[in-house]
């Protein structure tokens, strides 16, 4: 009860607050967005959004609030979890409010990353859990606040196609409160890590 509690809450919270990105970008915004994106982002990243190293997430297709919202938490150095330390809190730390909103709106419109298939049974595992959770550990359906899809919704991540060691590291960060989201930490932290794996395995194939 407590656990679709904080996730009722969770989507009341994003839904009420508005899109951080102003949709009247200046184009001289819209041009340093992209030339940092470019120059500076796409070396973990990708230039497109789509990350080859697994570590490091996909950025294509993300909402633009919730990318604005996380660039934000790492300037103020208030969203943790190892890569935020090692890399993020730095990269964030010299980007204003025009260039974080330039940022997100430039990749959220990147065309989608495609899934990649892995272990067909684990998947399947982890396909039962995103679209019904589990009943027994009061976990919801992950659908709930990520879309049917894994297409995110408002400040809720996309999830469809994210590479599954990334994935696991946030959970994991999440399980330990080193990045402090409520609703995350709880179902988090209810999962077992072959749960978590085979999470893992679908969402990346999405």
């Amino acid at each position: 009860m407590m656990t679709r509690l904080f996730i009722k809450t969770a989507i009341l919270l994003a839904t009420a607050v508005p899109l951080a990105q102003s949709a009247d970008l200046s184009p001289q915004a819209r041009s340093a967005a992209a030339r940092i994106a470019v120059g500076t982002c796409a070396g973990c990243h990708g230039a497109q959004g789509t990350s080859i190293v697994p570590k490091f997430p996909n950025l294509a297709a993300q909402p633009a609030s919730y990318l604005a919202n996380q660039l934000k938490a790492f300037r103020s150095r208030s969203r943790g979890d190892p890569d935020a330390l090692a890399f993020m809190w730095g990269m964030a730390a010299s980007l204003d409010d025009a260039q974080i909103d330039g940022l997100a709106q430039y990749y959220s419109k990147k065309p989608a990353p495609s899934g990649t298939s892995s272990d067909r049974t684990l998947q399947a595992r982890g396909k039962t859990i995103y679209e019904r959770g589990v009943a027994a550990l009061q976990v919801p359906a992950c659908g709930s606040c990520h879309g049917s899809n894994g297409e995110g919704m408002a400040d809720f991540p996309r999830l469809a196609g994210q590479h599954a060691q990334y994935f696991l590291t946030q959970m994991r960060s999440f399980q330990s409160n080193l990045r402090a989201t409520d609703p995350m930490r709880v179902v988090a932290s209810a999962l077992k890590t072959s749960d978590l794996e085979a999470l893992a395995a679908y969402i990346q194939s999405m």
